[in-house]
């Protein structure tokens, strides 16, 4: 007769948070002495009273990173903008900044803005000039022949003032597309600023946490080769 014994499943050990007093598994966080030596000064200063090995929940680090990044920020560039606090948040929040503005531009324009934006289009192009040229050239033909009874004989008073009302609209139309124009590459530039800062904020994250590893690394290499050069002098000495 054979027994089993029962099988036993093992949970991760729970910590409680030493800054929100929230119980979270041991995977969703970590001690202040693993951070990196910057980021956990920074909470030491905030909290003086934490202990040295003290447990911070995931979401606790999130929200004191985002407040650590703000005064580096601050202390290198001075005041934070709008845009600062955007990318601070959405590192906070891990949000992704990426977006497509051209999707977003395109869907809030009005029958007025499209209308600019088709006669400014065609007022810029090969296809309006050469037109305009043959629209000129037929009327003047027009008038010297006869045709039509000379509805505007030379010096072409009537077409001078049709050309004279097509330039005086043309112009404001064509200033409503370039203002929206400029509006647009505006958004282009803070979306392109946002993306390369929070790159910019990862990657000195990044850097820093790679170091902090290393350091730790080598400081625990340097513990097991003192330990092993204890035990080979214990060794040696019992031969003795």
């Amino acid at each position: 007769m054979s027994t089993h014994a029962p099988h036993s499943h093992e949970h991760p050990p729970h910590h409680s948070c030493a800054l929100t007093g929230e119980i979270v598994s041991a995977r969703d966080g970590l001690r202040l002495d693993m951070l990196r030596p910057g980021l956990a000064d920074h909470i030491r200063a905030l909290h003086p009273d934490i202990a040295p090995d003290a447990y911070i929940s995931r979401k606790a680090l999130a929200k004191e990173r985002s407040a650590y990044i703000a005064a580096t920020l601050k202390a290198e560039r001075g005041d934070l903008s709008e845009l600062d606090h955007d990318v601070i948040a959405s590192l906070a929040a891990n949000d992704i900044l990426t977006e497509n503005i051209e999707d977003e531009i395109e869907l809030g324009r009005t029958f007025g803005e499209r209308a600019a934006d088709a006669i400014a289009s065609f007022g810029g192009s090969w296809t309006f000039i050469i037109s305009f040229m043959v629209f000129i050239n037929l009327w003047m033909a027009l008038n010297i022949a006869g045709l039509m009874g000379a509805f505007d004989p030379y010096p072409f008073i009537l077409l001078n003032l049709v050309l004279s009302c097509v330039a005086a609209l043309q112009a404001p139309v064509i200033m409503m597309s370039q203002k929206r124009q400029e509006a647009k590459d505006r958004r282009r530039s803070e979306n392109d600023y946002r993306v390369n800062l929070k790159a910019e904020l990862e990657i000195r994250h990044l850097h820093e946490k790679i170091d902090h590893m290393l350091t730790r690394q080598w400081e625990r290499l340097a513990e097991i080769q003192a330990i092993q050069i204890e035990l080979m002098e214990d060794l040696a000495s019992r031969r003795r």
